[in-house]
């Protein structure tokens, strides 16, 4: 997030006759002329062609190849790979996290929990899908990459088979009382028009002898994520919290809520940024602000939004000079056409592209534009943007404000408090499976 899945003890029972049995077909059979020892020492280096195992967990083999696939996933979800300098630091991540992998499909087996291939190709097609290409073309591109289909299906089949174990072994022992939604409710009244954030975090272990080094590699990820890599797709990667599978999203929380260092930091970034690396007991944790809002007040960014974006595109050889005096002419033209119910008679006279949209909530928009469109009227158009190639504005056709904001739903509470410990027991869990298991590090 390899072998395709841990083999119960029976299946290894059949197996080892049948090997047996092929072993003993292959030293009966006659080998004609060939003149070959019974017992073989090779001169020179193996092949380095042919992958040795990087590591054996609980006796199950991770190869050099299954890391490179793993790997070639991760540079493709943040569409540049890492500084030379981090490969190995990444890859060394990548191991980790397979192991990690390796050992919750191992616990889910022992509880004989399974993954039918079935609903994993299910899963594979709606992920090709998130791509607009069909499965076998998914395959096709994953490959092109230095990826696999199987080291995708393989992280599928992990993810889905750890949601169930703790559905099973974790879920139905933890339990939220009506008392301490009661007590989230009254402190929610309480804290009426204050902030709540919605928080994205990796989180990555140290101790005081290795803090040093995990901050070194934490502040190079900051630098990928604000150089454009995905942060989610880092935290899956990289984050040792149970969040890490969500891309590390803690949903909704207000600043008391966190840690006093992240509570400290969320209070200052803007929306859309990321955090330098931030010491926290047992670590250090990246946090990301998603968004931001008042608890129990009617959010403007939540108004629904009904709008009419108008496009042209320059010539190839554009100067800056002429694109810029095409804006003007495109701004002003546009600002003046009085609504919507010209615009479609405006774009053939600019040979404009027109594109509606009558569902778009503000918060759902860039940050940048926000601000904008809040503040025109019905009618109104933005100035234009986009790139030298082609230039748009965004006409305001109508407007939906908010509704008054609801009271708490006890219901939804209760999920969040039950999801959070699960999440604290789950990584527990899987300290305990690390600590108990069996591995080799070739």
């Amino acid at each position: 997030m390899m072998k395709l899945g841990w083999l119960p003890k029976a299946a290894i029972v059949l197996i080892a006759p049948l090997l047996s049995m092929v072993a003993a077909a292959q030293n009966d059979a006659p080998t004609g002329r060939l003149d070959i020892p019974d017992n073989v020492h090779f001169v020179g280096k193996q092949d380095p062609s042919i992958r040795k195992a990087t590591a054996i967990v609980n006796g199950e083999v991770i190869t050099g190849s299954d890391i490179d696939q793993r790997l070639a996933l991760v540079i493709a979800s943040n569409n540049a790979p890492p500084p030379p300098e981090e490969m190995e630091r990444v890859r060394a991540q990548v191991l980790r996290n397979l192991i990690d992998e390796t050992l919750q499909i191992q616990a889910a087996a022992q509880q004989d929990i399974t993954v039918d291939n079935n609903e994993i190709d299910a899963y594979y097609q709606r992920i090709a899908g998130s791509f607009h290409r069909t499965p076998e073309a998914f395959s096709a591109y994953l490959r092109s990459v230095g990826a696999s289909d199987r080291s995708l299906k393989r992280q599928i089949r992990g993810e889905l088979a750890w949601s169930r174990l703790q559905r099973r072994q974790i879920e139905p022992f933890v339990n939220v009382g009506d008392d301490e939604v009661q007590r989230v409710i009254a402190r929610i009244a309480a804290s009426r028009g204050t902030a709540e954030y919605h928080v994205a975090e990796i989180f990555m272990s140290a101790t005081p002898e290795t803090m040093a080094q995990v901050q070194a590699n934490a502040a190079n990820i900051v630098q990928q994520i604000r150089g454009g890599a995905n942060f989610q797709a880092y935290a899956r990667q990289f984050s040792e919290a149970s969040t890490a599978a969500l891309g590390g999203d803690l949903g909704w929380v207000r600043a008391e809520q966190l840690p006093d260092e992240l509570a400290a930091a969320v209070q200052q970034m803007p929306i859309g940024s990321v955090s330098q690396p931030i010491p926290v007991p047992g670590g250090v944790s990246i946090i990301a602000l998603v968004d931001k809002r008042q608890i129990g007040v009617a959010d403007p960014r939540d108004a629904v939004l009904s709008l009419m974006q108008m496009s042209i595109t320059l010539p190839a050889g554009t100067t800056r000079e002429q694109a810029e005096q095409r804006g003007q002419q495109f701004a002003s033209t546009t600002q003046a056409m009085g609504g919507c119910g010209h615009a479609q008679a405006t774009a053939q006279t600019l040979g404009a592209e027109v594109v509606v949209n009558d569902q778009v909530r503000v918060r759902d928009l860039p940050p940048a534009i926000q601000p904008m469109l809040l503040n025109l009227g019905v009618g109104q158009a933005t100035q234009p943007f986009g790139s030298p190639e082609r230039l748009s504005v965004l006409v305001l056709c109508g407007r939906d404000d908010p509704p008054a904001a609801a009271a708490p739903n006890p219901d939804q509470i209760a999920t969040q408090i039950e999801q959070e410990r699960v999440q604290r027991r789950a990584q527990r869990y899987l300290r305990d499976l690390r600590r108990d298991a069996v591995i080799d590090y070739r």
